[in-house]
């Protein structure tokens, strides 16, 4: 597969909308689900006849490919790309290399959360500094000690903490957007004037930061198959031929979802082996450490670690079922790969439900049970060789359901495991 990244800039407010099933509420998503994108570039390509997208013959052709094949094209989630330093100051895009998600073992203070720029060891900022809790809480359960820390900073209560995240020179950095309602009256169709007790907000995604004015930048990826010839070339192409001609969201005829895009054809880099092994280091470091505290109530087995994280959210089935828990078996199969010494250690998850509008069919899609974004599962085995190239295409590929629509995104040793308490970023 080759990847295609995607910096995307908001030039309207942006209404990326969804209404929990049963509810009256239209909320607005802090990012733009995979399902958005893939939805608009299929869109653009078959507006524009007499292209070569637009071959939508049985026998093959670049659209089928794309959208239709047993391995589609996957769009990735996109994410707020305006990694904020100090004072409100914007990082250039060419500093910033990847927008992640924390995960849920992920802590920070209750009063002041996010993260902290150390001076002489202590923050210099506002904010109280954000830790994990992953290996912490897990050598607890074998020391038989319960783990309920506190902020090392004021020592006051802590609370999990998400938000995206971007690594710039070592240390850490929020990304976010922010949001407003915009207020409309309703038309009559006959008089084409305002209806009377016809009032109603959207609420929307700011095209720019208020305090600077920055624009919004997005950042994301489609993974595409190289089954047909110069496929990846061909989408590459036509995004940035059409770079202002795509519309994200709702109330497009209104005006809103105007964006610019830029494509450019990546590298996939992976280092599986080195995440893996610097993990495991860390967390048997972490493990000697807690030897402070006596004797366990049960040695720890001698086995390598690894975690998968989930940066968006998965919808999984496990013998015809919902779950929210990526058990052995299932991580087998999604892996191909036999390994009796497999062991899942401990989860962290939670679930939504999630529907959505299908423009090309006209109909609401199923309401699926979904798996948050964050979610956290600790593997164990003593086979960790057989495992460094599933993990490596579990990564690209994604699990679960709908991975071509972003669902699924994985990643394997999130970085911010190895952030302690005593060492807050």
């Amino acid at each position: 597969m080759k990847r295609i990244q995607l910096e995307i800039k908001a030039l309207s407010p942006l209404a990326i909308s969804r209404q929990k099933p049963g509810g009256s509420v239209s909320e607005c998503e802090n990012y733009i689900p995979g399902s958005v994108i893939r939805g608009a570039v299929a869109s653009e390509i078959l507006k524009q006849s007499g292209q070569q997208f637009n071959n939508l013959s049985k026998n093959g052709g670049d659209f089928q490919a794309l959208f239709l094949s047993d391995e589609p094209a996957i769009f990735q989630n996109v994410y707020p790309a305006n990694v904020k330093a100090e004072k409100g100051r914007i990082f250039p895009q060419d500093r910033i290399k990847e927008i992640k998600l924390l995960p849920v073992t992920a802590l920070s203070s209750k009063t002041k959360p996010g993260f902290c720029r150390k001076r002489n060891g202590k923050c210099s900022t506002e904010y109280k500094g954000a830790f994990d809790s992953l290996i912490d809480r897990f050598c607890a359960e074998y020391y038989g000690l319960p783990y309920d820390p506190n902020c090392p900073q004021d020592g006051g209560r802590v609370e999990p903490y998400s938000n995206f995240y971007s690594k710039v020179g070592g240390m850490y950095y929020n990304s976010s957007v922010s949001k407003r309602l915009l207020t409309r009256v309703g038309i009559n169709r006959r008089r084409a004037t305002s209806e009377e007790e016809i009032l109603y907000s959207i609420e929307v995604i700011n095209e720019s930061e208020t305090k600077n004015n920055n624009s919004l930048v997005f950042r994301s990826s489609i993974l595409v198959p190289e089954s047909v010839e110069e496929l990846p070339e061909n989408l590459h192409k036509f995004i940035n031929d059409n770079y202002k001609n795509f519309r994200f969201g709702g109330s497009t005829s209104r005006g809103l979802g105007k964006v610019e895009i830029k494509a450019k054809l990546g590298e996939i880099i992976q280092n599986i082996p080195e995440k893996i092994e610097l993990f495991n280091a860390t967390f048997w470091k972490r493990w000697q450490k807690w030897s402070v505290f006596g004797n366990p109530i049960a040695e720890l087995p001698k086995r390598t670690y690894f975690t998968l994280d989930l940066q968006s959210d998965a919808i999984l089935t496990d013998k015809w079922q919902r779950t929210t828990v990526i058990s052995e078996p299932m991580l087998k199969q999604f892996a191909n790969i036999e390994d009796d010494s497999l062991k899942l250690e401990v989860a962290y998850s939670s679930y939504d439900y999630r529907s959505g509008w299908n423009a090309a069919w006209g109909l609401m899609k199923d309401v699926e049970l979904i798996t948050n974004k964050g979610a956290v599962y600790l593997f164990s085995t003593i086979k960790p060789e057989i495992w460094y190239n599933a993990l490596a295409d579990l990564e690209l590929q994604g699990i679960g359901e709908r991975t071509c629509e972003g669902f699924g995104q994985v990643e394997v040793c999130n970085d911010f495991h190895l952030v302690f308490r005593e060492e807050a970023a």
